[in-house]
């Protein structure tokens, strides 16, 4: 029998990113504001992430959720961060805890520690000044202190802090992708950043299925998740370590 997951943000780029393997291996659902086109009705859900008894419907009877709604504007001020972000992700981890929904995937972000993209080389490569940088360069891995570029990031390393609570006192699992830029044209060559951060398509649609199938002995995780790039500055090994069937992450295209 096909898993029963629900899925927050599905209309947006990651959401879009992840519909169709997922359309294809569970039985899916959709929570969001204003519905998502192309969902049977009895499986589109409507809520707003801020208002908890909202939630509660979409939620029953589900074995994964996969959190991606938020302002997701590294931008984001502090009213919306606040709202969207840090209260909303309370209340999704809270719904899952009373509907018994065990597991959850959650959109973290690589803004976490997005402070460090501030000193060398992380600046120089995101300002595609790449003559600038010396290779081999140090990797930032899960072990670099949280170090948020603005409130968005803040509220990500929240969430990852929040997914321990919930697993150490209420059995809510959860898997904590720390998202590098999936975009939506796919194509990274735009900018050094871009290509240090780049997830493709691909790779953003096998994190997630891989996070929602993991074994149950896989009770919290954080994980970097960029595809394989060359001025990539993220370490892919605990991913390819935690998450077990994890493919080799694509390059990017030239």
């Amino acid at each position: 029998m096909a898993k029963k997951v629900l899925v927050t943000g599905l209309s947006g780029t990651v959401g879009e990113a992840i519909r169709s393997e997922f359309e294809e291996r569970y039985e899916l659902s959709s929570l969001s504001r204003y519905g998502c086109e192309g969902m049977p009705s009895d499986r589109d859900y409507r809520g707003n992430i801020a208002d908890i008894e909202s939630l509660l419907p979409a939620f029953e009877g589900k074995d994964v959720v996969v959190h991606l709604a938020a302002d997701r504007s590294a931008t984001a001020d502090w009213e919306s961060a606040l709202r969207n972000n840090f209260v909303g992700t309370y209340n999704v981890f809270e719904a899952a805890k009373r509907a018994g929904v065990r597991r959850g995937g959650f959109g973290s972000s690589q803004h976490s520690v997005g402070g460090n993209y501030l000193d060398e080389p992380y600046c120089s490569i995101f300002e595609g000044a790449f003559d600038r940088v010396q290779r081999p360069y140090p990797l930032i891995d899960e072990d670099t202190p949280i170090r948020p570029s603005g409130y968005y990031g803040a509220s990500k390393a929240y969430g990852e802090a929040l997914g321990s609570v919930y697993k150490d006192y209420h059995g809510v699992q959860s898997i904590h992708i720390r998202i590098g830029w999936t975009i939506s044209s796919d194509v990274p060559t735009f900018s050094g950043a871009a290509l240090a951060l780049w997830l493709s398509h691909r790779d953003t649609s096998q994190i997630h299925r891989l996070a929602v199938d993991a074994p149950d002995d896989l009770d919290y995780a954080v994980v970097h998740a960029m595809s394989n790039n060359y001025w990539g500055i993220f370490s892919l090994d605990r991913a390819r370590n935690a998450i077990r069937g994890l493919m080799d992450l694509a390059p990017p295209r030239a």
